[in-house]
């Protein structure tokens, strides 16, 4: 059973003929969840820090691809509510690659017509890094470009939980519930006019959720590969479009 499952949810190896059939739909929205850069680091006789900022690097490079490709959305799994329990000195060095990419690709971002956004608990975070998550909201407010949208301090069960404390904060003592559908809870989300993702990506071949989008999930395609995120590249995500142009989505129906 396990080997069959394996076989559903790895990535398929396609000839150029399906390439070639499968390039006409660019999913809307994208989301992917960046693993391997430890292992990428340790691989190399390199500190765990070294692999995140090479993962940031690859985090640039992908964000213009999908750009390139007309991919609207693309949600990144950056940092989880998990990942605090990593030890300190790991957690500053995500920090600080995280105020060093933005000040780094700030320009490239505008160039790109880039919209970001952030998804996830302000709880807890450094000053220094909320600051930046503010900024980069607020002066890319304007865009029309593709939507670069950052889970941060994010879980996806802790985003159900605060929805529910926002729907019952919203409606006040005695409200009646009995009306609430998935349509209406979905308003209480994180970011409510952000469609579900049609494509999840997972580098490094594990083959787990890990806490990512949990509601808005639902009825994503999977695709993972064995690659580690810092070697992740737009031919990956080519293979991973091809890949989910291949599936036929049924929403649970035939």
């Amino acid at each position: 059973m396990l080997d069959k499952l394996s076989k559903f949810f790895k990535a398929k190896v396609h000839t150029d003929e399906d390439k070639q059939a499968a390039a006409g739909v660019v999913p809307k929205h994208i989301g992917i969840i960046m693993d391997g850069n430890g292992r990428w680091a340790k691989n190399r006789g390199l500190s765990r820090s070294v692999g995140h900022r090479f993962g940031g690097e690859a985090l640039r490079k992908i964000t213009r691809a999908a750009s390139e490709l007309g991919v609207s959305y693309l949600t990144v799994y950056a940092f989880s509510t998990e990942n605090w329990k990593r030890p300190a000195d790991e957690v500053r060095a995500i920090m600080a690659i995280f105020l060093e990419f933005f000040a780094r690709y700030r320009e490239e971002l505008r160039s790109m017509d880039c919209r970001v956004r952030f998804m996830g608990s302000r709880d807890n975070v450094p000053e220094d890094v909320l600051e930046t998550i503010i900024l980069a909201e607020s002066e890319s407010a304007e865009r029309q470009g593709i939507q670069l949208i950052v889970a941060f301090n994010y879980g996806g069960r802790q985003e159900i939980v605060d929805a529910v404390k926002h729907a019952v904060e919203t409606a006040g003592d005695g409200a009646d519930f009995s009306h609430l559908d998935e349509e209406s809870f979905r308003q209480f989300l994180y970011l409510p006019d952000v469609p579900d993702p049609d494509l999840i990506i997972r580098s490094s071949g594990e083959m787990r959720m890990s806490n990512f989008l949990i509601w808005e999930a639902a009825y994503s395609e999977l695709w993972v590969t064995d690659v580690l995120w810092p070697d992740f590249a737009k031919e990956d995500l080519q293979r991973a479009i091809s890949d989910y142009n291949s599936r036929n989505r049924r929403y649970g129906g035939v």
